[in-house]
């Protein structure tokens, strides 16, 4: 196996761990939220949507087959599009509070860019026809 494919691993044990984690905090009312745990808020659990699209990019990503490459691309921009929607939608100032961002909320989307990296550059070998 490349590096490559063990980026994607890597990636994906990053984001599980991200949704475990606290992702933001709101200091005048001491609530905390994160990807498993909405804490106080109506943000149900954003987390689960990245482990069901995690298990299914780790799935295709050891899958040596072209199609299954070709899918990994949209199931990685689904997860990427989904923490940019987390990203908005979380952090966003709200009646004069506004949220502190920790540690886990980067994570989730620096392990959710690099599972776009490594589903665009896949570990396959070029087919040559006769």
């Amino acid at each position: 196996m490349r590096y490559i494919k063990w980026l994607g691993i890597v990636a994906f044990l990053l984001l599980v761990i991200a949704c475990f984690l606290p992702w933001i905090a709101v200091a005048g009312p001491n609530i905390s939220a994160g990807g498993m745990d909405a804490g106080g808020t109506n943000f149900g659990k954003p987390g689960v949507l990245h482990l069901i699209l995690g298990v299914l990019f780790l799935a295709l990503h050891l899958i040596p087959r072209l199609w299954a490459k070709r899918v990994n691309v949209v199931v990685a921009a689904l997860n990427i599009a989904w923490a940019v929607r987390n990203f908005f939608i979380l952090a966003i100032c709200r009646g004069g509070e506004c949220p502190d961002r920790l540690p886990g909320f980067w994570l989730m989307l620096v392990a959710s860019v690099l599972m776009l990296i490594t589903a665009l550059f896949p570990d396959m070998e070029p087919i040559e026809k006769d």
